[in-house]
C-alpha cells in the first residue's frame, strides 16, 4: 500500500501496517527469513542485513507494524517484555532516579529492585493517581517516570497526559507499559509519553503461542541508542516469533472488541454476586478512575480483578473450580485465564509495599461466548460454597 497508512483507521492498520508484498516473490504475507547470516557482495556491502542479531526482514516488518499501531516513528522488538524493559532502563545511569507507579507486574518489580537497584539506580514506588504526590516525588536526578496503565493486577489508571507534562517539566522522560490496553485501546505517545513498552506475548500476539516484547518511540536519538543496545545485548526475537506476532496483530482490533465485551459482561456479573467482595474493572462506574478510562481509553479491556469473601483459601478453591477459565499465568490470549496474583505472577512483591491481597483473583477474559464465561464463573463460585 503506497498511501499514508497513518491516515487509516486502526482496524485497517492492524491488517496492513508494516507489511508489503515480498519484493522477490510477491508473497502477501511476510516471509519467515529463517537465516542467521546474509551474503555480502563485497566486504561490508550488503542489502541492509548482515547478521540476524543485528537485523532480519521479518523482524523489520514487525517493528514497523508496532510503530505504526502506536502512532510512533520507531519500533524495536525483543525476545520478551522483560528484555524490552531492561533495555529501556539502560538509558538510566547509576546514581539517577526513577519514579514508578505503586502497582506493577511482579517481574518488573523484581528487575527494578533485585537487579537494577544493585547497579546504583534509585527507584521510588508512588501512588500516581494522586498528581500532587507525583509532583512532589521528583528529584534533581529523576531521569525516568515509569508506569503501567491499567496496572497489573489492581487495574489502576493513571493520567498519561498530566504525568507526561510533569515529567517533561522536571527534565525526565516518561515510559508507559501499554500491555493491558494494547494500541487498540490506548496510544500513550499521542498523550505525551516518550516510550511505549509492550509484552507482545499478551494481546498483541494474542494466541498464547509466542513470547516477545517491544519498545516504540518518536525520539530519534533515544531510538538510535536503544537500537545499539538491542544489537549489543542481543535479546532479540527469532523470525518465527516475529511472524507469529505479525499474524496475531492482524486480528487485534477484532479480538480487543470481544475482550472488552466479555470483560464488561463478566464484571457486571461478579459485581452482583454475594461471594464477591469487590470488583475492579475500568468499565464499571464503581472504578475510581472510571471517568479517566472513558477519556483516555477506547474501551475498558478484557482484564477483571476481584476479591472474594473467605480469604486466600476461598480464592484458591474458586480458581481451581473453573473449567473454561484455565488456571495459568499470562493474559491477553484468545482463551480465558484465571490466576491468584499473590502466589503466582506477583510472588515477587510479597512482603513489600506493593504486596497484593491473597484473596485477589485476576481473570483474563478471552474471546469465547460471554454467556459461557459467566456460567463457568457462576459454577465455580457456587461449587466453592
Amino acid at each position: 500500500m503506497s498511501t499514508n497508512k497513518q491516515a487509516f483507521d486502526f482496524e485497517t492498520l492492524a491488517v496492513h501496517a508494516g507489511v508489503e508484498p515480498d519484493p522477490l516473490t510477491g508473497a502477501v504475507m511476510t516471509p519467515i527469513y529463517q537465516t542467521s547470516t546474509f551474503a555480502q557482495s563485497d566486504v561490508g556491502v550488503h542489502k541492509g542485513y548482515d547478521y540476524a542479531r543485528s537485523g532480519n526482514p521479518t523482524r523489520t516488518a514487525l517493528q514497523n507494524a508496532l510503530a505504526t499501531l502506536e502512532g510512533g516513528r520507531y519500533g524495536l522488538s525483543f525476545s520478551s517484555g522483560m528484555a524490552a524493559i531492561d533495555t529501556l532502563l539502560r538509558l538510566v545511569q547509576p546514581g539517577e532516579h526513577v519514579l514508578v507507579g505503586n502497582d506493577v507486574y511482579g517481574g518488573t518489580y523484581r528487575l527494578f529492585t533485585k537487579v537494577l537497584a544493585g547497579y546504583g539506580i534509585d527507584f521510588d514506588f508512588i501512588e500516581m493517581s494522586d498528581l500532587a504526590v507525583v509532583e512532589n516525588a521528583f528529584r534533581p536526578k529523576t531521569r525516568l517516570v515509569w508506569l503501567e496503565t491499567p496496572t497489573n493486577p489492581l487495574l489502576k489508571l493513571f493520567d498519561i497526559a498530566a504525568i507526561a507534562d510533569m515529567a517533561h517539566a522536571n527534565g525526565a522522560q516518561f515510559a508507559v507499559d501499554n500491555t493491558f490496553a494494547s494500541p487498540a485501546l490506548q496510544q500513550p505517545l499521542q498523550l505525551g509519553a516518550d516510550f511505549v513498552v509492550h509484552s507482545t506475548t499478551k494481546y498483541i500476539g494474542g494466541h498464547s503461542d509466542v513470547v516477545g516484547g517491544a519498545l516504540i518511540t518518536n525520539d530519534e536519538t533515544a531510538h538510535d541508542r536503544l537500537k545499539f543496545l538491542q544489537n549489543a545485548i542481543g535479546a532479540v526475537p527469532g523470525p518465527q516469533d516475529c511472524f507469529l506476532t505479525l499474524r496475531g496483530i492482524k486480528t487485534l482490533a477484532l479480538r480487543m472488541a470481544q475482550h472488552c465485551r466479555n470483560g464488561l459482561q463478566v464484571a457486571q456479573f461478579l459485581a452482583d454476586h454475594p461471594a464477591v467482595e469487590r470488583v475492579i474493572y475500568p468499565g464499571l462506574e464503581s472504578h475510581p478512575q472510571f471517568d479517566l478510562a472513558r477519556r483516555q481509553m477506547a474501551g475498558p479491556g478484557g482484564m477483571v480483578s476481584f476479591t472474594v469473601h473467605g480469604g486466600e483459601t476461598q480464592a484458591r478453591i474458586i480458581a481451581n473450580k473453573t473449567e473454561l477459565f484455565t488456571l495459568a499465568e499470562s493474559l491477553g490470549g484468545v482463551e480465558s485465564l484465571i490466576e491468584l496474583p499473590a502466589p503466582m505472577t506477583h510472588a515477587s512483591v510479597a512482603d513489600s509495599p506493593l504486596a497484593v491481597p491473597g484473596n485477589l483473583i485476576r481473570i483474563s477474559c478471552g474471546i469465547e461466548s460471554g454467556d459461557d464465561l459467566v456460567k463457568d464463573l457462576a459454577h465455580a463460585l457456587s461449587a466453592a460454597g
